[in-house]
């Protein structure tokens, strides 16, 4: 009989340790145990250097989980490894960046949503920020700061702290983001002339009811990757998550993915209120359903990519813009910062040669409304001559703008412009 006790204790316990076992496994949130299966694998995948592993997995549900894991992954995603940064002065020892006093008026004014911390710690936070921003700009003086870069800023030193920040900030700034930081804001527009032809080949109806404007509305978000209007740490940091693992055209069709997400909203305005359409499409809804917003902005890339759009916008992007040399992070990963330069000058060359073209093609048409008016001999030869001078100068990018008055042919033709002034 003693023998038998014991046996029907344990089975006692069994059938209660079941019972408490069956309530509690009721009581465990799924989404936990997918969360956690996750982060084994990205940290197998950053362990092994396993980038591809790696894009998926920032690019599915709940992104790389958690801070910790993005401590690893961030900088693996940007190929921090591939630069070395040893033999390097103190960047306090650095000339000044021309930037510097912007940047300290924006930094007096970060962390607005968060963190939620004290006002000392949050003063210290903004020292830390203000140096990481700093760093980068006195060791890259080429770069340009723009209102909003410290918005993004602030996530890295969250994510990855003031010690590891720079290093990948500096990446991100030029092979991911060098077309918002070069001297002009125009190639940072050209990233925004892609969104009306991604909702016209998502969504023909919502196209044609929105006006015709420039979609500057879009320039805070983009130029930001939405770190200026997202007002939940967690939702941006997992929004970097994807972006960083995307590929660089991927912010636009984010927005592109919100506005169609809106549409029903958006047809309500009339047609003919244009301004009511510019306030409310400046203005994101919040909160955001963030995972839904990022499968519908994968399928639209993965279905309407930017060289497929029949649209001259994707045409006239810079052959050296982050949107062609630097698409993916595996290109990113391939490139040092040398090669970040490189690149940046020739978008310079680039920038610069639009720059003198547009001019040119605005003294044409200037020239063409005064022969118009009147009518002199040698209008047209004088509107050819025009033309081919603005054609010469787009050959020549390395011309600015303000040498178009000068050489023989320049001053021919400002001479001969005097007549009809």
């Amino acid at each position: 009989m003693d023998s038998n006790t014991p046996s029907r204790s344990l089975s006692s316990i069994s059938l209660a340790a079941d019972s408490n076992a069956s309530s509690t496994h009721v009581s465990i949130d799924p989404s936990a145990v997918e969360k956690e299966a996750k982060a084994a694998q990205i940290t197998a995948a950053c362990q092994g250097g396993d980038l591809s592993a790696l894009i998926d997995l920032a690019t599915s549900a709940h992104g790389l989980v958690n801070d910790r894991l993005r401590c690893t992954a961030w900088p693996l995603l940007l190929g921090c490894n591939n630069d070395v940064s040893s033999n390097q002065p103190p960047w306090s020892t650095l000339p000044p960046h021309r930037d510097e006093n912007q940047v300290a008026l924006d930094v007096n004014r970060a962390f607005v949503y968060y963190p939620n911390e004290s006002e000392r710690k949050l003063d210290v936070r903004k020292e830390e920020l203000s140096d990481v921003i700093v760093e980068v700009l006195r060791r890259y003086p080429l770069l340009c700061y723009f209102q909003g870069y410290h918005d993004i800023v602030q996530v890295f030193l969250l994510v990855l702290g003031a010690q590891d920040a720079p290093s990948a900030v500096a990446r991100l700034s030029l092979l991911r983001i060098r077309d918002f930081m070069l001297p002009s804001l125009d190639p940072a527009i050209s990233h925004l002339q892609l969104l009306h032809p991604i909702i016209h080949a998502a969504d023909p109806a919502l196209y044609n009811h929105l006006p015709r404007m420039q979609p500057f509305f879009a320039l805070g978000a983009t130029i930001t990757l939405f770190a200026h209007v997202i007002q939940a740490y967690g939702d941006i940091a997992r929004l970097f998550d994807f972006f960083l693992a995307s590929d660089t055209v991927v912010p636009v069709y984010f927005f592109a993915a919100v506005l169609i997400s809106r549409k029903e909203e958006l047809l309500e305005i009339d047609k003919d209120e244009v301004d009511m359409f510019h306030a409310t499409l400046g203005k994101l809804p919040q909160p955001l359903d963030l995972e839904l917003l990022i499968a519908q902005a994968a399928d639209l890339y993965s279905t309407q990519p930017p060289q497929s759009l029949h649209s001259w916008a994707w045409w006239r992007v810079s052959s050296s813009s982050v949107l062609k040399a630097s698409r993916t992070p595996l290109e990113v990963s391939r490139l040092t910062m040398e090669d970040g330069k490189i690149l940046f000058r020739q978008q310079e060359v680039d920038l610069r040669r639009k720059q003198a073209f547009a001019q040119a093609a605005k003294s044409v048409k200037r020239a063409r409304s005064q022969m118009w008016y009147y009518r002199r001999p040698g209008a047209y030869g004088l509107a050819v001559v025009v033309g081919v001078y603005a054609l010469w100068l787009g050959r020549n990018g390395g011309v600015s703008a303000r040498l178009v008055s000068f050489g023989p042919i320049g001053g021919f033709i400002k001479r001969t412009m005097g007549m009809f002034v």
